[in-house]
């Protein structure tokens, strides 16, 4: 399995310039995947009081900034926008992109932002409901061999819809279901998905997290290699191994309350350890590991990362 090593960029606290940049640079550096996520207030949750750009504007422009990379977004929440709008939305973005688009959905988490704007944001259990009734319905209005596409459901509904145009080449568009639920999400990403992507989780949790998607794979008659698995980690790479504690407390600062269950999953240290952390999620069955970015982060760090530690790693890890 070719490793993929990709960049989850926040769509927060920089000016769209400077985010179409810092794309361009990930591109140019030749990564192999870009997203942003599906959010209308910053995360982690700071009462929608930082700058913060909607996922769909702003794919279009990554989508027609960039040349190499997969893009995609882990993930849009299925309760923001019902499947028909996801629909076309995915396939216009894969053309803008010539092909390169793929769509990630899960069943939410940000109960502040969904508060704001007037969403429903139902129990857990009722919205991976919505996922588990959506996601087939997706995949039927991208299907290029279903001219039109009626469905009754609890959640949603569609009459004699047409998704047109199709996918770039009328390919089958990969769909991502994102998420650490143990039974649920690994159910859905089994039955559904090309890819399934987790974020902010320790090796050994990713890797036990893998074990139960393997056995979901086989409990639907799937060879689990069919599967693509891919990891976040949040980005606090130190260039200066004296400022590492101070960028610790720093992180510690920014998650909050929400510190200590992400920390495990964040690239944290120096450069030179970096390897070793990509290294341990590969162990652990990531085929993918994307580098999440929350501005600000040390722009010098990441000229180590992709300079020094991507090519590192893509000769060691591969």
């Amino acid at each position: 399995m070719t490793l993929s090593l990709g960049a989850h960029v926040g769509q927060q606290n920089l000016t769209m310039a400077e985010m179409r940049t810092v794309w361009r640079r990930l591109d140019e550096a030749r990564l192999d995947w870009i997203s942003v996520w599906d959010h209308l207030y910053e995360a982690p949750p700071k009462d929608g009081t930082e700058p913060h750009f909607e996922a769909v504007a702003t794919l279009g422009a990554l989508c027609a900034d960039t040349t190499h990379a997969r893009i995609g977004c882990l993930v849009f929440y299925v309760g923001y926008r019902n499947p028909g709008l996801l629909a076309k939305a995915a396939t216009t973005l894969d053309h803008i992109s010539g092909g390169r688009f793929e769509l990630g959905l899960g069943a939410g988490w940000h109960e502040w932002e969904a508060a704001a704007f007037g969403y429903d944001f139902p129990p857990l259990a009722t919205r991976f409901d919505m996922l588990e009734e959506g996601l087939p319905l997706i995949r039927r209005l991208l299907d290029p061999a279903e001219e039109r596409t009626t469905f009754e459901g609890h959640h949603y509904r569609t009459h004699r819809a047409t998704c047109l145009p199709a996918p770039v080449g009328g390919r089958r568009l990969p769909i991502w279901v994102g998420g650490i639920g143990p039974r649920r999400t690994p159910q859905l990403a089994a039955r559904h998905a090309e890819g399934w992507n987790a974020a902010y989780v320790p090796p050994a949790e990713y890797a036990r997290l893998n074990g139960i998607l393997d056995a979901a794979c086989e409990a639907e008659g799937r060879d689990p290699a069919t599967l693509e698995r891919s990891v976040n980690l949040l980005f606090q790479l130190s260039t200066d191994a004296s400022r590492v504690d101070q960028d610790r407390r720093g992180f510690d600062r920014s998650w909050g309350s929400m510190a200590d269950r992400v920390r495990g999953g964040a690239l944290l240290g120096t450069p030179e350890h970096a390897l070793e952390i990509l290294a341990a999620y590969r162990e652990a069955g990531a085929g993918g590991i994307n580098i999440a970015l929350r501005a600000p982060w040390d722009p010098d760090a990441l000229t180590a990362y992709l300079d020094v530690v991507v090519p590192a790693a893509r000769r060691e890890l591969a």
